[in-house]
């Protein structure tokens, strides 16, 4: 096995590594091999959380150390190794909460008002699911309008976040047994917000220190995070775009085109994607794009959002995280759009080698050297329309330089919890 075939077991990625080599294209690959990790670091115990510091405290060589060889392991404070190691995962249990709930509130933003009509291109589209979200948010039903019974489910999923005591609405889904598990722990999540807000008290300077305690807290924002946010977002996503079933779809560069225009979508969030995926197929746009020589458009995902799309609509991904540069190397991606989440800042230098365009969507989160096009959901399809024309006018500043990998491999996706449960014939087996 060469160097290269060592640094991935995909086809497609070892030869866009070769590629970016002979292009003079500096890739996460290159850096892998020149960037060592902090061994401090490495073991979770470097403390950056007061000015005192940075303080270094490495972990125990050996076991059964003397308090004497214990004590010589403290930051300046006092915290030890384990504390310091616990204080840092804890944090990053909190950004991960934030991030995945940031996201949910705002499909809840958009989710609300769609149920108001106030956001064109956004709609109710799974009714039977709502009238489910709807049963365990204890939203009345009745004779209802779905719009009514929409709006008070989106209402009652803002206030999750902020809310102060008792449980989030979600937990009862959880098995009993787990449920009473949780309750005695003392984990069981409050409100989503409050959970991080507290992990974040916790884990500052001579606030929490002991292990064992932070690691409860860490557990219960994370639990926050799985029966608050992301299931959120995940079930307000099914109610607006469509609850997934089986589709059949395609994965790996191979499925960028060398005649079309290609615009990858990567990121987190559906909510741009979704509005492309209807404003591609407009003739407007497939007639620009063959104004200036291309066959069509070929939209493709990048990792989250490429799921999102591809289990709802078929759309191919180009690839996983550590191929979004790989993507770019091509030399055939005319445009990537991307949001938020799993985004490289390198992207934006890969970009220069060839002639993608890269164009960030969201507020919370620009790229020095992209182009920022800001989405707003009440002109989402002006948005879309926008971002593809900025695409297909790039078509005809391709380099040369375009090679694109054979490598595809079809696959089957979109077993939904709901699917599942038809398949097996509404029997839990």
């Amino acid at each position: 096995m060469s160097d290269l075939e060592k640094k991935s077991i995909d086809s497609a990625t070892v030869k866009m590594i070769k590629k970016a080599m002979a292009d003079g294209c500096q890739t996460i690959f290159d850096r892998a091999e020149t960037m060592k990790p902090c061994p401090i670091g490495a073991e979770g115990s470097c403390c950056k959380n007061c000015a005192m510091g940075p303080c270094r405290v490495p972990a125990p060589k050996k076991k059964g150390e003397s308090a004497e060889e214990k004590a010589k392991r403290m930051g300046l404070c006092g915290a030890t190794a384990e504390t310091i190691s616990a204080r840092n995962f804890a944090r990053m249990v909190a950004a991960g909460t934030s991030a995945h709930s940031d996201h949910a509130r705002g499909v809840t933003e958009v989710f609300l008002a769609a149920a108001e009509g106030k956001v064109p291109g956004f709609q109710i589209k799974d009714e039977q699911k709502l009238y489910q979200v709807a049963m365990d948010f204890g939203v009345e039903i009745g004779q209802r309008s779905v719009q009514e019974i929409a709006i008070d489910v989106a209402h009652k999923a803002l206030a999750e976040f902020g809310r102060q005591e008792g449980e989030l609405l979600f937990i009862k889904r959880a098995p009993l047994k787990r449920q009473e598990i949780w309750r005695n722990l003392g984990v069981t999540p409050r409100g989503i917000d409050r959970e991080v807000v507290e992990l974040m008290h916790r884990t500052h300077m001579g606030v929490d220190q002991d292990y064992r305690s932070l690691l409860n807290a860490a557990a219960r924002c994370a639990l926050a995070d799985g029966w608050g946010g992301s299931m959120i977002s995940t079930e307000l996503q099914d109610i607006l775009f469509g609850n997934p079933v089986p589709v059949v779809g395609q994965i790996n560069l191979g499925v960028l085109k060398k005649d079309e225009v290609n615009v990858v979508v990567h990121g987190h969030e559906p909510l741009l994607p979704e509005i492309m995926v209807d404003v591609v197929q407009e003739p407007e746009i497939q007639q620009a794009a063959k104004a200036v020589g291309a066959k069509g458009i070929n939209l493709a995902g990048m990792c989250c959002s490429a799921n999102e799309i591809l289990m709802r609509h078929g759309i191919p991904v180009a690839g996983n995280f550590l191929q979004q540069e790989m993507a770019i190397v091509t030399g055939a991606v005319d445009a990537m759009i991307v949001d938020v989440q799993c985004e490289m800042q390198s992207l934006a230098q890969v970009a220069k080698c060839y002639h993608t365009k890269l164009i960030t969507t969201s507020p919370k989160a620009k790229i020095e050297g992209a182009m920022h096009i800001e989405f707003d959901e009440h002109r989402a399809p002006e948005i879309a329309r926008k971002i593809l024309m900025e695409a297909i006018e790039n078509f005809k500043h391709r380099k040369p330089n375009v090679e694109i990998p054979d490598e595809t491999m079809d696959q089957v996706v979109g077993f939904s919890h709901e699917t599942i449960n038809y398949l097996l014939g509404g029997v839990f087996r």
